[in-house]
């Protein structure tokens, strides 16, 4: 088995472990109710797209009947 010939330093462990950090995922605003959905995604709350309705909600049927 491999054996380390010398330890990694405090330093080289930062800089190595500098480009493991957490992002935010983007998001973008729903053109039709506001909400945050992400991009290339249709909105969970109201089903748009592209200001384009493609998902028929529950609660829109229920009020409609």
């Amino acid at each position: 088995m491999a054996v380390p010939k010398r330890r990694t330093s405090h330093a080289r462990q930062g800089k190595r472990r500098s480009h493991l950090h957490v992002t935010a995922p983007q998001t973008q605003f729903c053109s039709n109710c506001g909400e945050a959905v992400l991009p290339h995604h249709l909105c969970s709350a109201c089903g748009h797209y592209q200001k384009r309705e493609v998902v028929v909600m529950e609660q829109q049927e229920a009020e409609g009947k």
